[in-house]
């Protein structure tokens, strides 16, 4: 019998501590904003659109935090299943695998399992998005100019959370009663990343036929 969202989605898994927002600024307002929005049942299209008069680095920087607690959550839920043994590699299937590279511990693309990968990945995010010169919430204070080319590589890396996932742990998602969850949470993010071209077209090509199902892309 499958779990209900709230047994399933449980904060306790979370595979990191999730990001907040403090209430009273201007990023906390967006938040809250985006998520009405999102409870009201408008077209996920529609949801992503920046809002008239709002700046789209604020934009941005409040969905890529969003979105990190998310998929954290999901695969918080999703890591029991997810093990050396299960996953020896971060990949996609056959076709794709996934090496992680950064700027300390690994400097040439190194190939890891996926629970590994998934590690390097939530603490490599949490580091950037923690960053005061990277994400600044002091008010005044700007976005340093490379801030969406690090928002690309973050969500880049996010997506391969998604390809994973589905592609090695869809049944797990099932049997848990979670696809719809999931699946929403997967379009939010697609609409949002083609709406302002923050990730390659062609890293989007795991999950290309999942879009195709949608009816079209958009």
């Amino acid at each position: 019998m499958a779990l209900c969202l709230k047994q399933v989605f449980n904060k306790d898994k979370t595979f990191r501590p999730r990001k907040k927002f403090e209430p009273g600024t201007q990023r906390f307002e967006l938040y809250k904003k985006a998520q009405a929005s999102l409870k009201s049942g408008l077209d996920l299209k529609a949801v992503v659109q920046l809002p008239p008069g709002e700046s789209i680095n604020d934009w941005i920087a409040v969905h890529v935090v969003d979105f990190f607690n998310r998929i954290n959550l999901i695969y918080g839920t999703m890591s029991e299943y997810c093990t050396e043994r299960s996953c020896p590699i971060m990949s996609g299937g056959l076709k794709y695998e996934y090496r992680w590279q950064d700027d300390s511990k690994y400097k040439k693309p190194t190939k890891l399992s996926a629970p590994q990968y998934m590690c390097m990945l939530m603490d490599w995010i949490e580091m950037l998005i923690n960053n005061e010169d990277i994400f600044p919430t002091r008010i005044g204070v700007p976005f340093p100019k490379q801030f969406q080319q690090v928002c690309t590589k973050i969500l880049t890396r996010l997506f391969r959370v998604f390809v994973h996932v589905y592609i090695h742990h869809f049944d797990s998602i099932i049997n848990m009663g979670a696809e719809a969850h999931v699946n929403t949470c997967y379009k939010h993010f697609y609409y949002f990343i083609r709406e302002f071209s923050l990730i390659d077209h062609r890293e989007l090509e795991p999950l290309v036929r999942m879009v195709l199902g949608w009816g079209g892309g958009g």
